[in-house]
């Protein structure tokens, strides 16, 4: 049985931190080989999104406010578990993060830094891509932008 939440740092659990931690540094440093500095400030101002199954960490991402970050709401180190993948977490976690985007901060469009690889993934969910391909920490993204409803109109 999955199960899904979204809170803000101060009400992680000490378990849910260290989970979150170890799953970003798995999947990101570790799969990825990409040693980069994941503790960047931000956590503590953000809410954070987990979905669990059978009380382990499945999938994660990072929903950060307008005005810490950027200008505009972000979402961020979005991860799935080895286990979790192929199984539409994934899809999931991004619906949950973004609802939750557009219910907190409806008039502000919702940013992300996708891994190039990732783009129609992204896309799926009406985000746009912006600029042109960077190397952040040695690894292709592009900016991918999801517009509020009345600039959509």
């Amino acid at each position: 049985m999955s199960f899904s939440k979204i809170v803000d740092f101060s009400n992680l659990t000490l378990l849910e931190l260290y989970e979150i931690l170890a799953l970003r540094a798995e999947v990101f440093v570790v799969e990825q080989n990409c040693p980069y500095q994941d503790l960047d400030g931000k956590d503590q101002g953000s809410l954070h999104a987990l979905i669990t199954k059978d009380g382990k960490l499945w999938a994660y991402s990072r929903i950060i406010p307008p005005g810490i970050a950027f200008p505009e709401v972000s979402i961020g180190r979005v991860l799935t578990s080895f286990n979790a993948r192929g199984k539409g977490v994934g899809k999931n976690l991004m619906e949950i993060s973004i609802k939750e985007c557009l219910l907190r901060w409806p008039n502000y469009d919702v940013l992300i830094m996708a891994q190039s690889y990732l783009v129609k993934f992204y896309s799926n969910f009406n985000f746009v891509v912006e600029k042109d391909e960077f190397l952040e920490d040695g690894i292709p993204h592009r900016w991918m932008r999801l517009k509020h409803a009345s600039k959509n109109q």
